[in-house]
């Protein structure tokens, strides 16, 4: 705050350089994607024609195929510069999502979202190597906060802009918004050509197999509770919804409330929260505060189907959301620092490719085990889940010790990797972006 009535926009928007460029090329995906998740299922029922199990089972597989991809796709930005994969992938999320546009059979269909989803968690895993290469290691939890802001306001838009298409409710609506997003992914990419290009790392060891992540046992302890953690993401978008409706006494439209309070709570405080993680040890202790955090959380909405009130069941809620959005950003702000702290430097995308699948796989299994487990069991079914990221907080922190000292005990690269420029705004010619507004 500066004067106690404005807000510190600094806490929103990232400073000039590499880290507001990545920013903005993350604001424009962001802005198409708000407004095709809101209108693809609708999309794809009515306008293509295609049953609730045929889009189901096609996204299932594709989300499934795609977390096996993001492995290799990062090693290839490894091997030949992130930035460029970066960019040849959202050129390639954008054919995918116009492709979306002329399917109208379930093997066009699935296809499609094959291919959409591969190129989705790749160039995840090459925008992180991106981060890694062009952000000094001691900035880039606090750079990878700035973009989960940006983020969340950018779907808070494309959201909106994608409820006029479902007010519209018609195949021209649908069609735009869709559009919108495959012209966002190549709007990114001219975005960021204004992206210094990041060196290569030449460096080895003899015998090393070439996608060593996969061997990483450590590592992969470490990614599975993290994933474990990150069965947060269907809570709000698929299971509260359903809790809301069919086990409480609150109104409807507490739905899309609580999802604006998540929102606006992320973009206006993540920045804020990573500050406070500047180490593996401290993002350990964070991740298993967040555990804490988000059991409370689940407490909290078990407790809204107890009364008969519906302003009741509405305080509940909202309490129970801002436990919940506060959780998230401990968890953000102390996963960030270990995915990019435990990965060898010369293989940040393979290994960010591995750890980032934790997403995709959260998002394939999580909507069953949720729903199964909190509308099948209902009060007691929120405290196992909540048990669940209990555990798996408080295990992080001897999951990345162990981690810490296989990274200390494996072979070192024989080739020194080739330093990044201190401060790439120096470079005379890498021009300055625009400030999102």
């Amino acid at each position: 705050m500066r004067d106690g009535k404005d807000i510190d926009v600094s806490r929103i928007i990232p400073p000039g350089g590499p880290q507001r460029v990545l920013a903005l090329a993350q604001l424009t995906n962001s802005v198409g994607d708000g407004a095709y998740y809101v209108c693809s299922a609708l999309y794809f029922s009515r306008i293509v024609g295609l049953t609730p199990t045929q889009i189901g089972g096609a996204l299932t597989l594709g989300w499934a195929i795609g977390a096996c991809a993001g492995v290799p796709l990062g090693h290839l930005a490894d091997r030949r510069g992130p930035r460029g994969i970066a960019m040849l992938l959202s050129g390639a999320t954008a054919a995918a999502v116009a492709s979306f546009l002329f399917v109208r059979s379930f093997s066009a269909f699935l296809l499609a979202v094959c291919v959409y989803a591969c190129c989705q968690c790749g160039l995840a895993a090459a925008r992180q190597a991106l981060l890694a290469g062009l952000v000094e290691p001691a900035r880039r939890t606090e750079t990878r906060a700035y973009l989960q802001s940006t983020v969340n306001a950018g779907l808070a838009v494309g959201a909106a802009l994608g409820g006029i298409a479902l007010h519209l409710d018609s195949k021209e609506s649908y069609l735009t918004a869709l559009a919108m997003d495959a012209a966002s992914f190549l709007l990114a990419v001219l975005v960021m050509l204004r992206l210094p290009v990041v060196p290569v790392s030449g460096g080895t060891v003899k015998g090393e197999p070439r996608l060593a992540v996969l061997r990483d046992a450590p590592y992969a302890v470490v990614s599975l509770l993290n994933m474990v953690m990150l069965l947060y993401m269907p809570l709000l978008s698929v299971v509260l919804p359903l809790w809301i409706v069919e086990r409480t006494e609150a109104p409807g439209w507490m739905v899309s409330a609580l999802l604006v309070l998540n929102t606006v709570g992320v973009v206006l405080f993540q920045v804020r929260l990573a500050a406070r993680v500047k180490d593996l040890a401290s993002a350990s202790r964070t991740v298993r505060l967040s555990g804490v955090v988000l059991f409370l959380a689940c407490a909290a909405f078990a407790l809204s189907a107890m009364g008969t009130s519906p302003w009741m069941a509405v305080v509940v809620l909202v309490v129970a959301a801002c436990v919940q959005v506060f959780g998230e950003m401990l968890l953000g702000s102390g996963s960030w620092e270990i995915g990019f702290g435990l990965a060898p430097a010369a293989k940040q995308g393979q290994y960010q490719g591995f750890y980032g699948s934790g997403t995709a796989v959260a998002r394939l299994i999580g909507p069953l085990l949720l729903t199964t487990l909190v509308l099948g069991w209902g009060a007691p079914g929120w405290l196992v889940l909540g048990g669940l990221f209990l555990a798996a907080g408080a295990a992080m922190g001897p999951a990345v010790r162990w981690a810490e000292r296989a990274r200390a005990a494996a072979p070192q690269p024989r080739a020194t990797p080739v330093a990044v420029p201190r401060s790439a705004e120096a470079q005379p010619t890498e021009p300055q972006p625009t400030e999102p507004q």
